[in-house]
């Protein structure tokens, strides 16, 4: 077995048993068979006494499962199965591995276990997050704002001031933020404004060019220097000599420009700063393509961040006003994380992640038209089976079988063949329905009882099932 496909629990020859329940019998056997051998390890399947797999927990298999199973090298549980499986593997002695939430997945599971995930943890880009028009938002928005860029990722708070208005208050909302531990910068040419909030702590000043250079250079604070107009270099170099000369500390920002604004020129621009100062520190405000394109921005940070990766840009200003924007901040971390590894480790950025992954899942499990249809004529019960596949919905019991892509014209199906649909079945058929439509029209991968995958957006949710065992625990009077 080569070592580089397969998961590390198990070795070549090993004998491996597959946990299942009856209506997945088939299709984990076709499975298990076509995987094994390739794979090198001997397996085998047990059918235990429950119809769905997916409700298995350790528990309930404590009390099933044989006594003896020594003779097994590792045992894998379906991949929804609850429960500690180490309470499994301390009374058998034996390792219980949590296979995949789809036996179709069990190749992939096998090979993705070689080595374990990439650590994301590495960064070098800091996060400035800009609250824009400060000065028009209540202390308390203000302080929620920046908790809430700092829980995004954001490193630094800048404090976005309006032009051709004095924010008086500037100082006391900068100690505010300073005392609950925000570092913070300051976005104003108002000498006012910067000069009260220096003096309150804040040591980072955005911006410098020839306009307020004579003054802003003796506050003691590093500043931002742009050039006078983004198609002249030249004036930007005359204020970095400027601020050299006086020895005050600077990073360069020659200005992105938004697309259909000159955007392809500006990034040549940031490679032409980092050809020529080679050891300056160089910001980009990717506020002007994030917040000014009516895209989803997930994509276009990752792009923005592998720029500044690979021309050693170590500070970002962005900002989350745009409604398409609204996770912006969290969007650049997860993505400056990704894009160190990638390069550090000189590998594609592919499978180093899924949190980016909002619209479509890192793959889908599929099945065949004949193993639904061999799935459906098993069912002895009133539960509904539903699934997602080739373009439609698929839903089963013990009653038939109906398939197709408009919900609607699929509970009148229901209705013409006679299925007694309570009101809360209908309604647990209604959401679930819905989820299956969103999935097919995406093209995510749709389970029963499970929340779709939003990458980080993802909300977590509580199966029918477990509601219904937490209802019956406070003693609800709820029946299936």
């Amino acid at each position: 077995m080569n070592s580089s496909s397969t998961n590390p629990f198990l070795k070549p020859g090993d004998r491996v048993l597959f946990l299942t329940g009856r209506l997945a019998e088939r299709l984990v056997r076709r499975n298990v068979e076509a995987v094994s051998a390739d794979a090198g390890f001997s397996g085998e399947v047990h059918v235990l006494g429950i119809s769905v797999a997916a409700l298995m927990h350790v528990d309930w298999l404590l009390k099933k499962l044989p006594e003896k199973l020594d003779r097994y090298d590792a045992i894998i549980v379906p991949g929804l199965c609850r429960g500690d499986l180490s309470k499994l593997s301390e009374r058998y002695e034996t390792p219980f591995l949590r296979g995949p939430k789809e036996i179709q997945e069990l190749g992939n599971f096998l090979g993705r276990g070689s080595s374990p995930p990439p650590s994301l943890d590495s960064f070098d880009i800091e996060i400035i997050a800009e609250i824009n028009h400060a000065p028009l938002k209540t202390r308390e928005e203000v302080l929620a704002l920046a908790d809430h860029y700092r829980d995004s990722g954001a490193d630094r708070i800048d404090l976005g001031c309006v032009p051709g208005q004095s924010w008086d208050e500037i100082d006391q909302c900068a100690q505010e933020l300073l005392q609950a531990g925000h570092r913070l910068s300051v976005d104003s040419f108002e000498r006012f404004e910067v000069e009260r909030a220096v003096a309150a702590g804040v040591d980072l000043i955005l911006s410098c060019n020839s306009s307020n250079l004579d003054w802003v250079s003796g506050l003691g604070a590093e500043v931002v220097a742009i050039p006078d107009d983004p198609q002249n270099l030249e004036s930007l170099w005359r204020t970095v000599d400027a601020l050299d000369r006086k020895n005050c500390k600077f990073r360069i920002d020659p200005i992105l420009e938004p697309v259909g604004y000159g955007f392809s020129q500006s990034l040549a621009r940031y490679y032409e700063v980092r050809r020529r100062a080679e050891s300056c520190e160089v910001m980009m405000g990717i506020g002007n393509v994030t917040e000014l394109s009516s895209v989803d921005s997930s994509g276009v940070n990752f792009l923005l961040a592998a720029i500044c990766q690979e021309l050693s840009i170590k500070s970002v200003l962005t900002t989350e006003v745009a409604h398409w924007c609204r996770s912006s901040v969290k969007e650049f971390d997860i993505s400056r994380r990704m894009v160190k590894y990638a390069i550090d480790e000189r590998t594609l950025a592919k499978r180093v992640g899924a949190d980016l992954l909002l619209l479509r899942d890192e793959q889908v499990a599929t099945m065949e038209q004949s193993e639904l249809e061999d799935l459906a004529a098993q069912l002895r019960d009133s539960n509904f089976r539903i699934f997602v596949e080739g373009g439609k919905i698929h839903i089963m019991n013990r009653d038939g079988y109906w398939t197709g892509s408009d919900p609607f014209e699929l509970f009148d199906d229901l209705e013409q063949a006679g299925v007694s649909i309570d009101s809360t079945h209908a309604f647990y058929l209604g959401y679930e329905l819905a989820k299956a439509v969103t999935a097919m029209t995406l093209g995510k991968q749709y389970r029963q009882d499970e929340a779709l995958n939003w990458g980080f957006l993802t909300l977590s949710e509580t199966s029918a099932v477990d509601r219904r065992h937490q209802q019956r625990k406070r003693g609800s009077s709820y029946h299936e």
